[in-house]
């Protein structure tokens, strides 16, 4: 008979699954009562223990109420499972809990009422956008974050005291929602590191690999889960526009907070956020396998980039006037991204192709460069010549010019490539000749960029 004390040493710690036959895990700590269970969730029965056995895995358990990311409220969880709610019943509960101690815009404080629905069901999408605070120091960024961050799913608080090292074994443990200030950490290195995990941390099946030492000193490559839902404070916009794009942000105006919001939390203010925790695991239990078609989502005004980054938010918007304004959200950060495009080179290189394109003139790079330069020449410190045209062309719209009749050109081939570049840079096609934008014939590989 194997030893109770062997088989305790052996279970293995979790904080939640998801099995693949429906079966929910999740785990509650009641910090109160010095006691953490798990409670399983299956055909609309909750039931709670203090471990469960698993086929292939063993016996799981939760983490221990000593844990010390739990005595200090690092990470906090539900500590039962609440009375279920409607969808709109929950979401002006949220809503009201975060305008009592928050002070945002009335529409996203709608939005970040979403977002918390959101964060407890977000394992069930592939992407997931991130929650982003924007302003100086004493902003409110803190509050809010904390605000929004207390009722999400298993929220992970990092603080600029953190180093950036244990953050992936946080996020890969718990599989929460980390609600971070980027603007605390001061050092271009720690930096680097956290965008690494912004990158990788809106997609599923993107883990960031580090190295980790074995007990004879050797190096091994470990994958860290870093996906999931994330409230960030920034001072600034991020300097990866791909990573700025998978944000929805609030700029913060700096100005004195109603004078109904608590200068100080409340103890009540824990007290009830853990309540609606609670109730918000009785959404989850309800609402993870429900099926979500983001298809339905789409909206022709939205770019493709931000309509993915939406599309699970607006699953969970069941009121279509909310959804309207949402959306409304949605073209309008479609609108800054096409803004902010037009200003860079790329915009002002494909400006030009589509002038020459529209009059019917050979995209030759000796004579896109001569335009270049006439109308943008005064804005750079080097000369336009046309190797460095050709060489943008080719690293920054992936135009490859070919040689044709002594002369550099943008082939025929790339008009399918030129439309779709026209139209993300919001400039209207037109039908037009293809001989006219070079011919193949005499065309050799010679590519000299």
């Amino acid at each position: 008979m194997s030893n109770p004390e062997d088989q305790k040493q052996k279970a293995k710690t979790i904080a939640s699954a998801v099995l693949e036959d429906g079966l929910l895990i999740e785990m509650i700590c009641r910090p109160e009562a010095h006691q953490t269970a798990l409670v399983t969730y299956r055909d609309g029965k909750a039931t709670e223990q203090g471990s469960v056995d698993l086929p292939r895995v063993g016996r799981v358990t939760p983490y221990s109420p000593d844990n010390n990311l739990l005595t200090h409220g690092v990470v906090l969880f539900p500590s039962a499972v609440g009375a279920e709610k409607s969808a709109d019943e929950l979401l002006s509960e949220v809503r009201t809990f975060i305008h009592r101690y928050a002070d945002l815009s009335e529409s996203f404080e709608e939005l970040a009422g979403y977002y918390v629905l959101l964060s407890w069901i977000y394992d069930a999408f592939s992407e997931v956008p991130y929650l982003r605070l924007k302003g100086d120091y004493g902003s409110g960024k803190s509050r809010c974050l904390q605000t929004i961050g207390s009722l999400c799913y298993k929220p992970m608080f990092v603080s600029g005291a953190s180093t950036v090292s244990p953050m992936f074994r946080i996020i890969d443990a718990f599989r929460g929602t980390l609600v971070i200030d980027e603007s605390d950490f001061r050092f271009s290195d720690e930096k680097a590191e956290i965008v690494k995990i912004f990158n990788n941390g809106n997609a599923a099946g993107f883990p960031v690999l580090r190295s980790e030492a074995t007990p004879t000193k050797e190096y091994n490559p470990r994958a860290f889960v870093v996906f999931g839902p994330k409230i960030i404070a920034t001072r600034g916009d991020f300097e990866d526009r791909a990573l700025e794009s998978r944000c929805i942000t609030e700029v913060m105006s700096g100005l004195p907070p109603r004078p109904d919001i608590p200068l100080s939390l409340p103890k009540s203010f824990h007290t009830e956020a853990r309540e609606l925790r609670n109730k918000l695991l009785s959404y989850r239990f309800k609402n993870l396998h429900a099926q979500h078609d983001l298809e339905s989502m789409r909206d022709a005004g939205v770019e493709a980039r931000v309509a993915q980054v939406f599309a699970p938010l607006l699953s969970v918007v069941q009121d279509e006037d909310a959804r309207k304004r949402i959306v409304a959200l949605a073209r309008g950060q479609s609108g800054t991204l096409r803004a902010e495009r037009s200003a860079s080179i790329e915009a002002q290189l494909l400006d030009i192709i589509f002038e020459m394109r529209r009059d019917e003139c050979p995209l030759g790079v000796k004579d896109i460069a001569e335009r270049f330069a006439e109308r943008y020449g005064a804005d750079f410190q080097r000369p336009i010549t046309a190797r460095w045209i050709g060489a943008q062309l080719r690293r920054r719209l992936s135009l490859v010019p070919v040689k044709s009749h002594g002369t550099f050109v943008i082939p025929a081939t790339c008009e399918t490539k030129l439309s779709s570049l026209f139209e993300r840079y919001g400039l209207v096609d037109v039908p037009v000749d293809l001989g006219t934008l070079g011919t193949s014939e005499g065309v050799t590989s010679e590519i000299p960029f």
